[in-house]
């Protein structure tokens, strides 16, 4: 088995009352108007050809045997203001 580093580094434009909340995990997720809350992570896509449509799979068994190949998980949140 091979190691397989992801980072994901994502620039926004979000509403100003969007807000971070930490987990009881220390994570932080984004807090969203109306008690929502949204969470940035990886989502295997598949396609039977690189240049068609890239759909997530329809399969939990494979979208689970997928996420127990993941050791650790990390999305750093912070607002930049200027």
């Amino acid at each position: 088995m091979k190691k397989l580093n992801v980072t994901i580094k994502l620039e926004m434009s979000v509403p100003d009352d969007w807000e971070l909340v930490e987990t009881s995990e220390g994570g932080y997720v984004l807090k969203l108007p109306d008690q929502q809350f949204m969470d940035i992570a990886i989502e295997p896509l598949f396609a039977s050809d690189p240049e068609e449509t890239w759909t997530n799979t329809e399969s939990e068994d494979v979208l689970n045997d997928i996420l127990d190949m993941v050791e650790s998980e990390e999305v750093i949140y912070e607002f930049i203001t200027h």
